[in-house]
């Protein structure tokens, strides 16, 4: 459904917000609850008002109670910030399997040919009595034996560590221990940092979010003695925080940059595959139609994880399909007696036998696991159960075979070991499989790309990074992202790469260092999450932990010697990345301190006189306020206190809207929000006439528009209809007829702001008159007393409370007068106390901001009605 607002000569449908179809809605006289028709061209249903005021038990009311003065500082009505935090999907059945299926098209895509585009660095040879050859798909064997051709047991060894590092690194610690540390279903590394920040107090956080993060951090008295330690050595040391800080930040970076270099490196690779049919093909060309295929690559992304992982899967799963069934048949065809690499026996051996050089050859067979890290990071784009059951039941079972097959292979036909995937295809099966291999070369970087997707939503969420656009792809899948900024980045970065590097054997040295960085940190992080969050017993967790961090150990400092040739670049994009996610964060800090000031209760800025009369407090300069005729809606960001707009406004013109509304916007991680729970209303008791409207709205919704006056008014003039209801259904006045309810004439939502603003102003005089007559009717004593008492449950609410139709008036003549829109511009500079090295962080800080800052015409407001106030904050 599509809810369109009118405004006279401006644009037609503005508020758009999916719902089922609207339609006039009479109330219910069972319920007692207000509905009536929307001035924005349909019925709202708004939500009823449980916790009402009157209700002292449910009410959300100040945080100090405690004395007289602060019973009367209340903020009365809906409470929006329960239940609207981000939720973890699962998924069962068809949903689970068709996850499955597409997890296979982009997270192994880069686990199981993470190796074509690495392979491709050795051009290929064409021999008459070899025939057509090419390096191997699997990079793996030829980039680990590097002396030449493997004896039989050196090749027994080597493919007892590849088995039982896809088996340890991948499918104990990754799919079936790490999957399990989401912060509802996202993951990553930074992801458990995020968990790990709602189980301790271990970060600051952006005022807009703290109020809807759900913080579980456990009892103390619920916590063992050593991990109660734990914690509370975490939260008093400033050195851990910033250290937990650096390591998810710099996790991220490292990922990004892995997601700059993989599509460059296999678009690359697969092109300069094609020379196996034709080998005259220039340099020039490879890179021209390489970078041509990446930019087509990135320009599909915006059709979304879904449709890019249903379209890529059937090619990965042909790919490994080739690889398993090609095992098998060399398996069988050559010597299955490989199979006794399954041994753990063989993988010690090769540590005591070949000891320094066992060590150096690591770095080539950690090319198997390559990728393993997007496998994590893309967790929030699908789910547990679907990475899991797509790895255990296909991929896993498929790569094993591979390598245990090309090992049958090559113990046969040693020579073989360079490219053993072309060399051991069967026969008739070499076109098939280098169309396959060249097409899943080039879909295999949909897993970094969406990994960067994934982790550069998260930093936002805490501020890590600047807000940019972030566009879900999916109302099924809520965790399906697509960020168009961050696209462009990673399109223009990877085609400079291939441009300026333009062969694979320059950029295949750059794998591995930056992937075993990750895992490493990923097993750190973890190990936190099982002692603070699942609680589990040290002596359980240390040994688990040594186990993984060692086996980290050893393969990241054998990939460190990759680092001169080649490692560096990922690592220098990786830290100038985390350098600037810190600093846009210590700039946030910043902001926060300087903003705090800001925040208080509407009662310590405006007070009442001994007169009654509204009036700022000692501390603004105890002026007497002026009341301004019209409507004030003041844009709240943080939606709790009062906004520093509104205080910025009043202090400065010393006066105060009739009607003074504050109005907070408040995404939340679902693809629209029902009318029942779309909008939250609540009014400040101690300030008359000033309330606060928020509206939550799901990642399909739009709506903000040159019509939201008409919006706010109709759902704060509902609010205040429904808070009487609510009053004289407590005291038991209601009757068993219920309450009529009446609201804005249906005719008036047809009109525009101005001419349904009169209108409804003309309405309420006449409610008023109507009410003061049946006041004057209350004093005959007589007969008139008990046919009003009669009549009573069946008058509306306006003519039962003189304090409503007092209220009602306030606010349609507020409306029908004037109608501002009050939008603050904050300005910051940078203290001149400060030192250089701050005042330098700072300043770049400060430009950055202002130059992503969303603008005021992107808020599509009438501009004839906005005002903005301005003020400094240093920082």
């Amino acid at each position: 459904m599509i809810l369109h607002i009118m405004a006279p000569q401006e644009m037609p449908p503005s508020i758009k917000i999916a719902d089922p179809p609207l339609h006039h809605v009479r109330s219910e006289p069972t319920t007692g609850r207000a509905t009536g028709v929307s001035l924005a061209g349909g019925i709202y249903h708004t939500r009823s008002i449980s916790r009402a005021s009157f209700d002292r038990s449910a009410s959300r009311v100040s945080h100090d109670r405690r004395t007289e003065t602060a019973a009367h500082d209340i903020e009365e009505g809906d409470e929006w910030r329960e239940g609207h935090g981000k939720k973890k999907q699962i998924f069962g059945g068809w949903k689970l399997l068709w996850l499955s299926y597409q997890s296979i098209g982009v997270i192994y895509g880069d686990i199981g040919t993470r190796s074509v585009h690495v392979s491709a660095a050795f051009v290929p040879v064409v021999s008459p009595s070899q025939g057509l050859t090419l390096s191997s798909p699997l990079y793996v064997y030829s980039s680990t034996f590097l002396d030449g051709p493997p004896e039989y047991d050196d090749l027994v060894q080597v493919l007892s560590i590849i088995i039982w590092s896809l088996t340890i690194m991948v499918t104990l610690k990754y799919v079936l221990i790490v999957l399990n540390a989401d912060n509802e279903g996202e993951g990553g590394t930074f992801s458990c940092y995020s968990l790990l920040t709602r189980y301790a107090h271990i970060t600051n956080r952006d005022p807009r979010e703290e109020v809807t993060v759900r913080m579980e951090r456990h009892l103390s008295q619920d916590l063992r003695a050593t991990n109660r330690t734990l914690r509370t050595t975490l939260e008093k040391s400033t050195f851990t925080h910033t250290l937990l800080k650096a390591i998810g930040v710099l996790a991220v970076s490292m990922v990004i940059a892995d997601g700059v270099l993989t599509p460059a490196q296999s678009v690359l690779g697969a092109v300069q595959g094609l020379k196996v049919v034709k080998e005259d093909i220039s340099s020039s060309t490879i890179v021209g139609t390489s970078c041509g295929i990446l930019i087509l690559l990135f320009v599909i992304q915006p059709l979304g994880t879904s449709k890019l992982a249903s379209a890529f899967a059937p090619i990965v799963i042909i790919w490994l399909g080739f690889n398993g069934a090609f095992g098998i048949y060399n398996l069988v065809q050559f010597d299955w007696t490989i199979l006794k690499a399954f041994s753990p026996y063989f993988a010690f051996r090769f540590f005591i036998e070949k000891q320094t050089h066992g060590w150096r050859m690591l770095g080539g067979i950690l090319l198997a696991f390559t990728g393993v890290e997007a496998l994590f990071a893309d967790l929030g784009a699908f789910s547990i159960h679907a990475i899991q059951l797509s790895w255990m039941c296909y991929t896993y079972p498929c790569l094993l075979l591979a390598y245990i097959g090309q090992a049958a292979f090559i113990s046969a036909h040693p020579d073989a070991y360079s490219n053993p995937f072309f060399n051991s295809v069967p026969p008739g099966m070499l076109y098939p499989s280098l169309i396959i291999a060249v097409l899943a070369a080039i879909v295999a970087s949909q897993a970094m790309i969406t990994a960067t997707f994934q982790l550069i939503s998260q930093i936002m969420k805490l501020s890590y990074c600047p807000q940019v656009k972030v566009v879900h792809t999916s109302n099924v899948f809520h965790g399906q992202l697509y960020v168009p900024f961050l696209n462009w980045i990673l399109m223009c970065g990877a085609v400079l790469v291939t441009a300026v590097y333009s062969d694979t054997s320059r950029l295949g040295n750059a794998y591995g260092v930056c992937v075993m960085f990750v895992t490493f940190f990923d097993t750190c992080m973890v190990t936190l999450v099982s002692l603070l969050v699942w609680q589990l017993p040290p002596w359980v967790v240390f040994l688990p932990w040594l186990f993984f961090a060692s086996i980290d150990g050893l393969y990241l400092s054998s990939a460190l010697l990759k680092v001169p040739d080649g490692a560096w670049f990922t690592l220098t994009v990786s830290g100038v990345l985390a350098c600037l996610f810190l600093l846009w964060r210590f700039g946030k800090e910043n902001q926060w301190r300087a903003e705090a000031e800001d925040r208080f209760k509407p009662t310590q800025l405006v007070g009442k006189d001994g007169d009654g009369r509204l009036k700022l407090t000692e501390r603004w300069g105890g002026d007497r306020l002026t009341v301004i005729r019209g409507l004030g809606i003041f844009f709240d960001k943080t939606g709790v206190l009062t906004p520093a707009v509104f205080t910025h406004f009043v202090s400065k013109f010393v006066s105060v809207p009739e009607v003074a509304v504050f109005f907070h916007l408040h995404p939340v991680e679902v693809p629209t929000v029902g009318p029942d729970e779309r909008y939250a209303v609540s009014h400040f008791t101690a300030v008359p006439g000033c309330y606060r409207l928020v509206i939550r709205h799901g990642f399909m919704d739009e709506v903000i528009s040159p019509d939201l006056a008409a919006l706010i008014y109709e759902q704060v003039r509902l609010f205040i209809i429904r808070q009487a209801q609510d009053k004289l259904g407590s005291k038991g006045k209601e009757g068993e007829g219920g309450v009529r309810v009446t609201s804005v004439p249906p005719a008036l939502g047809l009109l525009g702001e101005e001419d349904a603003a009169t209108s409804a102003s003309a309405t309420t005089r006449t409610t008023t008159a109507t009410a003061q007559q049946s006041a004057s009717a209350e004093g005959d004593k007589d007969g008139n007393e008990r046919e009003k008492e009669s009549l009573g449950p069946q008058l509306p609410v306006e003519l039962r409370d003189e304090k409503v139709a007092a209220e009602l008036g306030r606010l349609d003549r507020a409306y029908a007068a004037k109608i501002i829109y009050v939008v603050g511009k904050e300005q910051m500079r940078v203290r001149g106390s400060s030192s250089i090295g701050r005042k330098a962080i700072l300043s770049i800080f400060l430009w950055i901001r202002d130059n992503t800052r969303a603008k005021i015409a992107n808020l599509r407001l009438a501009m004839d009605r906005v005002v903005e106030v301005g003020f400094i904050k240093e920082i």
